[in-house]
């Protein structure tokens, strides 16, 4: 990267989240940074693009922060910042997120990475943070806490603009425990399957009309997995995300399953049409 690299600072849980300034006053003078974040929450939208409405910038003087409020999603976010805020972008940072991203379930569905995620797609380095708090109330007032991931996302942003993105690599993703005592560490994990077990409730809302909530219930943590080292290590997680989905070595039992579909579009071509 160049002397002043280009920095985009991002969310998904809106402008007025502590995580998002915890994360610009890391970086703020590391390059010439632009802050643009969702105007309102837009938690679980991944790679979510709004193609349904307008996309409205406004820009906004929070504290000693210019920041560009977005109504769209961080994805959107990516290609604003990209054609109209701030034309050229070395590296996104986004989060710091309230709440973990652990295991491929959430990862997918994050906003948080959704921005990193869709910045990798335009061939930009990227790099997300989450921290495994319940609300942003625990993180805004330990102090402590906020000061030691600071330091820490500070470092990882240092490297990366003084050696460059790990090659083979489309996406960082960190995630703090809720505690950090003096013994933490920083471990290389892979990201479990599953962080919950979901589930519909059926209710009836005061008009006796039905609606339904969906949650879930934490699953068990496997050994060397994200959730494992967040939650029951107390260590912080990072995990290198590729964003190529396909598979590399492809069985023969998929390769007779298509070829046989062709042999069913031959024969219904040639005996019906």
């Amino acid at each position: 990267m160049g002397k002043e690299p280009t920095i985009l600072v991002t969310n998904d849980d809106g402008v007025y989240s502590p995580g998002l300034k915890l994360l610009y006053e890391a970086v703020k003078d590391l390059g010439r940074v632009f802050i643009v974040a969702p105007e309102v929450p837009k938690s679980a939208s991944g790679l979510g693009l709004t193609l349904h409405k307008p996309l409205r910038i406004i820009k906004l003087i929070l504290d000693d922060m210019v920041v560009y409020a977005v109504n769209g999603t961080p994805s959107d976010i990516i290609h604003l910042s990209l054609h109209v805020i701030a034309k050229k972008i070395d590296l996104v940072v986004s989060g710091v997120n309230i709440g973990d991203n652990t295991s491929i379930q959430v990862i997918l569905s994050s906003g948080t990475i959704g921005a990193a995620a869709q910045a990798a797609l335009e061939g930009i380095p990227a790099i997300a943070f989450s921290i495994a708090v319940p609300s942003a109330e625990e993180l805004e007032t330990n102090f402590e806490l906020q000061n030691l991931i600071k330091r820490i996302v500070r470092v990882f942003v240092k490297k990366i603009i003084e050696r460059g993105y790990p090659k083979g690599i489309d996406v960082i993703n960190v995630n703090f425990p809720a505690e950090m005592k003096k013994n933490v560490k920083v471990k290389i994990a892979k990201a479990a399957k599953l962080r919950f077990t979901e589930y519909v409730e059926r209710r009836v809302d005061p008009r006796g009309k039905e609606y339904y909530w969906l949650y879930g219930h934490p699953k068990k943590p496997e050994p060397n997995t994200d959730i494992y080292v967040v939650f029951v290590e107390k260590n912080i997680a990072v995990t290198p995300l590729k964003l190529d989905l396909n598979i590399s070595v492809i069985s023969e039992e998929f390769i007779s399953f298509v070829n046989n579909i062709g042999l069913f579009l031959s024969h219904y071509f040639n005996n019906f049409l």
